[in-house]
């Protein structure tokens, strides 16, 4: 789809230097490497059920634990980021920390979920050891998919293609999805949390190795002269990054509690005992999610763009959390997976494509590309989503007296864990409706924005700029 511009009647691919310039090929081998980036982070999100429930950590411990590994992963994202920004190597800016990172960074989720303790014998050299794997794992695989996501408003420069490869990575991110959420809990009932994560390093590394060969960056990219905390600075000033960032991290706070709290509602609320209930939700809810993608891409997206359809991906993610406060059943919950799906699905259609128009209009205002800076922000951000989980989860087993050692929990965990499937992810889903009608770059705004962009570098072009 391409979006006419007033003012010329002309549209931004018009132009020579807007012509999307790469093949099926190349996008179809970037977005693979979405799947193998996906596998690892979301399979993160049972860390708590691992550490608390099969290992015996203090759930408090955990919580706390889990809380300042979020604020460590939200500094140093835009560290990364910016470190991206003016790395100068034989392989490029971005390429040299996708092509060093990802094979070390496999290795640490794999002992992540391989601790050799247990919280009732060994309870400090369990939480030493989560510290230690998780801080050395988050570094690393922040600054692989740091370096990854950078190069996609650089490979991809028109509206066209950075629709078509947002669509494809979101095919292979459902699928990475499926696996990193929905079969932990059975793989690791049958094989083992360590063979479980092991299977995973390999087939996240596969789909890695697959694309790095169609990683490219284009000559003549200019170099940032802002320092760090001055370019920190006009970053947090821009209202479009804002209101778009503070979004998506109410997005990554539904899906993350749903994720961490999926296996105790199943157990506790539901009655259901082994992994197969909760991987049969959770699939539920992506399976639906990959196959609603063409569906919102042809016929919601053209109409509302990328901002209206994540106004009305959230919207209907709330309603269709609030079946799970009430059901008593497994079909009842699978009923609300699956509606959270098709929320789900339009969710992430849009979040990477939003955030490319930002960064465009950021080169109009500073003259410079500074993706890493902005996907390092924006992590900055949207990591404290995994601090509001850890949080909400910290409280609901307090308040409800959930204690992993008791062979019976109190009558309370039950209902608690009813609550936190639903309060707050419907909660984060409506307050990311409010802050995405405050987003600015809309419209003609955003049209204006696309023109400007196509003239500046067609006289680049002309000019002998590349």
């Amino acid at each position: 789809m391409t979006v006419p511009i007033p003012a010329t009647g002309l549209t931004p691919d018009a132009t020579p230097d807007m012509t999307p310039d790469t093949t099926s090929a190349q996008r179809w081998r970037y977005a693979v490497m979405n799947f193998g980036l996906t596998i690892p982070v979301q399979t993160g999100s049972f860390l708590l059920l691992y550490y608390v429930d099969d290992r015996r950590m203090d759930p408090a411990w955990a919580a706390t634990a889990l809380t300042c590994f979020a604020v460590y992963n939200a500094a140093n994202n835009p560290v990364i980021g910016f470190l991206s920004d003016r790395t100068r190597s034989r392989w490029g800016r971005r390429i040299p920390f996708v092509r060093f990172g990802f094979l070390p960074g496999l290795i640490l989720f794999t002992l992540l979920f391989s601790a050799p303790f247990d919280g009732v014998s060994s309870p400090a050299a369990l939480l030493v050891y989560f510290v230690v794997v998780w801080t050395l794992w988050e570094t690393v695989s922040t600054a692989v998919g740091t370096g990854y996501l950078s190069l996609l408003p650089e490979m991809f420069r028109t509206f066209r293609e950075r629709t078509d490869v947002a669509w494809r990575m979101n095919v292979v991110q459902v699928a990475g999805l499926l696996i990193g959420l929905a079969l932990p809990p059975l793989l690791a009932g049958l094989l083992g949390w360590g063979v479980m994560a092991a299977l995973f390093a390999v087939l996240a590394a596969a789909a890695i190795l697959f694309g790095l060969g169609s990683l490219f960056e284009r000559p003549g990219t200019a170099a940032p002269g802002l320092g760090f905390f001055r370019a920190a600075r006009v970053t947090f000033r821009n209202p479009a990054f804002l209101t778009v960032v503070a979004a998506q991290t109410m997005r990554f706070f539904c899906t993350g509690t749903l994720a961490t709290g999926m296996g105790f509602y199943v157990r506790y609320s539901l009655g259901e005992t082994g992994g197969a209930a909760t991987t049969l939700l959770l699939a539920s809810a992506f399976v639906t999610a990959g196959a609603a993608l063409w569906p919102w891409r042809t016929f919601v997206t053209p109409r509302l763009g990328a901002r209206g359809t994540l106004m009305l991906a959230f919207a209907l993610g709330a309603a269709a959390l609030v079946p799970l406060a009430l059901v008593s059943t497994l079909a009842g919950a699978l009923v609300s997976t699956v509606l959270f799906g098709v929320a789900l699905s339009g969710m992430i259609l849009m979040g990477d494509v939003i955030l490319g128009d930002v960064i465009d209009e950021d080169e109009l205002r500073t003259g410079e590309r500074r993706e890493g800076l902005y996907y390092g922000m924006s992590g900055f951000i949207t990591t404290l989503s995994a601090a509001l989980t850890a949080q909400a989860f910290g409280a609901v087993t307090r308040a409800s007296g959930y204690d992993p050692t008791l062979t019976t929990q109190p009558d309370a965990v039950a209902g608690a864990f009813r609550f936190f499937m639903t309060g707050p992810p419907i909660a984060g889903a409506l307050l990311a409706v409010a802050l995405l009608a405050l987003y600015p770059l809309h419209g003609e705004r955003l049209n204006a924005v696309r023109a400007a962009l196509a003239r500046k570098r067609l006289e680049r072009a002309t000019a002998g700029g590349g």
